[in-house]
């Protein structure tokens, strides 16, 4: 299924947040509730603006996943649970690479899915750090993608 990628607005940051929320849920059963809770308003004051969003939405609007990317790393990749192995992170990941030229990307080491998912669409990993960018104790990997075609 090919899906048609759109920006998202500013207005629509809150439904982001929500989207986020239910994939960190999902995905990322190592983060304590303080963390979701600590994290969730910086993404909304702070990450999404820092970021090029883009996203898949269903036939009404509604977000169901989304991507954001600065300078040549995609910084954010999520997608509603409800809506996951259907298509939708691989055809936002594929956007990415081609449109905006990403070639790096970082993921918790605790989430082997995401770090499959990645593996499996050409990145390697070339690196790895003790802690994540807020200094948390959560292993990032650092993923590249190498020999793009």
């Amino acid at each position: 299924m090919t899906y048609p990628i759109s920006k998202i607005a500013p207005s629509e940051y809150p439904q982001v947040v929500e989207l986020w929320e239910a994939s960190v849920r999902a995905t990322h059963e190592f983060l304590s509730e303080e963390d979701i809770l600590f994290f969730k308003p910086l993404i909304l004051n702070e990450y999404l603006k820092a970021v090029d969003l883009n996203c898949v939405r269903d036939d009404d609007g509604v977000i169901l996943g989304f991507s954001g990317v600065a300078e040549g790393n995609l910084e954010m990749l999520f997608v509603h649970p409800d809506h996951a192995g259907k298509g939708i992170g691989k055809a936002l990941l594929i956007h990415a690479i081609k449109s905006q030229l990403v070639s790096k990307v970082d993921v918790n080491e605790q989430n082997p899915k995401a770090t499959q998912f990645y593996l499996k669409n050409g990145f390697e990993i070339i690196g790895r750090s003790e802690l994540d960018g807020t200094g948390k104790p959560y292993p990032i990997l650092h993923l590249e993608l190498l020999n793009q075609a």
